[in-house]
């Protein structure tokens, strides 16, 4: 188990998403989303190693928040390494500072993954791992591009060489245990926040109401979208329904690509305030309420 922690938007889906060499977790240009714990399985050089991505660590505000920072630092706990990623671009924020303190108190396995590298100048590269080497006790230092997937062949090496003997986890084919329907509700959720703005996605949920297999070997899914406010519903579903309409259709085309047969989308918007309050909405996500 290798958990991918880092603060929002360093990359830590995109990592994940390249090392597994398919699409497990879903990656956007906005902060924070991913909300929950994904684990994907990677076999290399006869290892498997189990990349648990986790939320990005910031600093919580709603009941959601709280629950996603949790999952991220638990995450952390139960494995065997924990690959810390760095925007390079960012460098050393406070936010990055507030995680690698409290990684430091955890005196448990770390190593670095200063991501994005292929966007700053080389010479910035050293002292910053530098600073970060002296602030944490760091196994090994890894200079990557997720994006390009620059570097990534002697992190999947060094992961597999580290990883303790033991019986596989997971079936060799498995490629992530998260269920179809909470994929399917995570693609839709994605293409939300790809398409639109400002409050609206962060303020959106999604969950996947019914699955049904039909015999023809296509599935209709069913998802309703959750939105805090009637504002938000109203730009969700766009002038005459062009706006979820797209979104369903991105959603379609991916969710085909990802389980290589036809899929019948169907999207429902709901206003509900104060869904990221409420806990059985947490659950749903595969988020544990801490009250």
């Amino acid at each position: 188990m290798v958990a991918v922690v880092g603060a929002p938007n360093a990359g830590k889906s995109t990592l994940v998403n390249a090392l597994a060499g398919t699409k497990v977790t879903i990656v956007s240009p906005k902060p924070q989303t991913t909300r929950f714990r994904i684990r994907a399985v990677v076999m290399h050089q006869g290892a498997q190693v189990i990349l648990v991505d986790t939320p990005g660590i910031f600093a919580p505000r709603r009941r959601l928040d709280r629950a996603m920072v949790a999952a991220a630092w638990t995450g952390a706990q139960d494995a065997d390494r924990t690959l810390l990623v760095v925007d390079v671009r960012a460098g050393l924020t406070d936010a990055v500072r507030a995680i690698v303190e409290r990684l430091a108190k955890a005196k448990r396995p770390v190593w670095l993954a200063l991501n994005k590298v292929d966007l700053v100048d080389p010479p910035r590269l050293l002292p910053l791992a530098a600073e970060l080497n002296q602030l944490l006790t760091v196994e090994e230092t890894f200079m990557i591009s997720a994006e390009k997937q620059r570097g990534l062949d002697r992190l999947r090496d060094k992961l597999a060489e580290a990883m303790p003997p033991g019986p596989y986890l997971f079936p060799e084919d498995e490629l992530t245990d998260l269920p179809n329907r909470m994929l399917a509700a995570e693609i839709v959720r994605e293409q939300i926040l790809r398409q639109t703005h400002e409050e609206v996605p962060h303020h959106a949920t999604v969950e996947t109401e019914n699955w049904q297999e039909r015999k023809d070997g296509s599935v209709r899914v069913d998802c309703t979208i959750y939105v805090a406010r009637p504002t938000q519903k109203a730009i969700l579903i766009g002038d005459g329904g062009a706006r979820v309409k797209a979104i369903g259709q991105s959603a379609r085309r991916e969710l085909e690509a990802l389980l290589e047969r036809r899929v019948h989308l169907f999207l429902n918007v709901k206003d509900r305030p104060g869904w990221d309050e409420e806990r059985g909405r947490l659950r749903a996500l595969g988020l544990e309420d801490l009250d």
